[in-house]
């Protein structure tokens, strides 16, 4: 909404103004709740517009004063329907304004600076406006913020009140409700935006009837409803308090890492006290991934990437394999088996590091290279065996795996039964020989023994049998098939 149109009840300006309707520019700059605004009015700019969030039930101070010139100010405040909720020109004392506003509903609201007669009036200097949140009243239906607390009171007449926040994806809350009077016996329940409950409590513990919801994790960001309530026919008044937990925060968290998914990319900042960031994703055997994280504009950070299972042990680490300096990067990592996999962005020495700034988190699926393979081939992943056989009717079997460059295999054909004089190829995704063996393996067993992997891609074994002419090209038997890497 650019342009609001408000119709200003100026009552202490002159008729002439009073009938002037006035059209305020609703794109102002924003403002916080708490803290001071300074600026100046005169005929070039009789007024001046700034926009804050409101939510129902919020006490909001307003003090505005000239602070140079003979600036006689005036203060306005609209709801987003243009309707006016408070209108002062001078407080009682001299020119100035200082009032409290109650926010009627939740949004937007608009706060006009102007001078007494706007564009007729004579008077300019600079000025200086003061918002403080006060609080939230305590009637049904407010909404509260984190840390707020509210007074209550639980009878047969009203035995549910109700209040409201807003809350987003990874947030972490806890919710108390302490009686304070009479014989209350507390009970709480959370509700979401659909009307379904999340979470509810009773009793905190078996030595008070106070109820707690402690360490409520967001699961999904909106609005959410307390319900304070009673168990039983108990009464009296409570005192009911919302508090955001030190780890709260969208990924700040193992209880909540952030929800990712393929092709998507999230920005985040880390910090001395908020050094890493969770991250989760569901993934299916084979699939093909690459991580990268990216410094961002501001700060020294240098990135590090974890790569972890479901229950937060890593899989793949990265320090500074991504394009710029002090990027991270897990390039072509094949997930082995189906499930939740984490992602942990954090910074080099994590706890004992010292770098901090912002980034940016990109998780993406590479097109299945297993199309490179020969047909018939089996797929197979490091750390796998197999069983095969040769005979004349079966003179070689195909497997194909994906690495990458610099990656150091093994590979070991060992003869099970028979006369087989086992054979290992090791081919490219070109279908190219890059390496063979006939006895390594000794008793005519074959083995391709810390072989690095010229180039990143889809590679196929061949198993088969010797075929020279110095031996016996037609030996037959079952053998066993590993496929291992190598480090250090």
């Amino acid at each position: 909404m650019a342009i609001l149109t408000l119709f200003l009840s100026l009552l202490l300006q002159s008729p002439a103004v009073l009938a002037q309707p006035r059209e305020i520019d609703a794109s102002g700059a924003d403002a916080a709740q708490d803290g001071v605004i300074s600026g100046r009015l005169d005929d070039s700019n009789p007024r001046d517009v700034y926009t804050v969030e409101g939510l129902r039930g919020e006490v909001i101070r307003f003090e505005l004063e000239a602070t140079d010139g003979d600036l006689d100010p005036m203060l306005s405040v609209f709801d987003e329907g243009g309707r006016l909720r408070l209108g002062r020109d001078d407080s009682a004392g001299g020119l100035g304004v200082q009032q409290d506003l109650t926010m009627e509903k939740t949004g937007r609201y608009f706060v006009v600076v102007a001078r007494f007669g706007y564009g007729l009036g004579k008077t300019s200097g600079a000025y200086e406006l003061r918002m403080t949140r006060k609080g939230v009243l305590s009637e049904a239906g407010s909404t509260l913020r984190y840390n707020d607390s509210v007074l209550g009171t639980i009878s047969d007449t009203s035995a549910e009140v109700y209040y409201t926040f807003q809350a987003e994806q990874g947030d972490i809350v806890t919710i108390s409700m302490v009686r304070s009077s009479g014989t209350l016996d507390p009970y709480l329940q959370v509700v979401d935006g659909d009307r379904f409950e999340v979470a509810s409590n009773d009793d905190e513990s078996r030595d008070t009837r106070n109820a707690r919801i402690d360490g409520l994790i967001i699961e999904r960001s909106g609005a959410y409803i307390i319900i304070a309530t009673r168990y039983d026919d108990s009464a009296g008044s409570f005192v009911l308090s919302i508090e955001e937990a030190e780890n709260s925060g969208t990924g700040s968290s193992r209880l909540a890492p952030l929800p990712i998914q393929y092709g998507e990319s999230r920005r985040g900042t880390l910090s001395h006290a908020q050094y890493e960031r969770y991250y989760a994703f569901d993934a299916l055997a084979g699939d093909l991934i690459t991580i990268g994280m990216e410094r961002g504009a501001s700060g020294d950070l240098d990135s590090y990437l974890i790569l972890a299972d479901a229950d937060f042990s890593a899989i793949q680490e990265d320090d500074d394999s991504g394009a710029e300096f002090q990027d991270s990067r897990i390039s072509d990592y094949r997930i082995p088996t189906d499930g939740r996999y984490h992602i942990i962005a954090t910074r080099y020495d994590r706890a004992r590091g010292t770098t901090g700034g912002e980034f940016r988190l990109s998780l993406d699926i590479l097109d299945d290279p297993s199309v490179e393979a020969p047909a018939g081939a089996v797929s197979l992943n490091y750390g796998t065996s197999v069983t095969g056989k040769i005979s004349a009717d079966n003179e070689q079997d195909l497997y194909a795996f994906y690495g990458r460059r610099g990656e150091v295999v093994s590979i070991s054909m060992t003869r099970v039964d028979g006369n087989l004089d086992a054979f290992l190829e090791l081919l490219n995704a070109r279908q190219e020989v890059v390496t063979r063996n006939d006895d390594s393996g000794s008793s005519q067993n074959s083995l391709i023994e810390n072989f690095s992997l010229p180039a990143t891609g889809m590679y196929t074994i061949r198993a088969r049998r010797y075929s020279g002419t110095d031996g016996n090209p037609d030996t037959a038997g079952s053998y066993v098939l590993v496929l291992a890497e190598r480090f250090g």
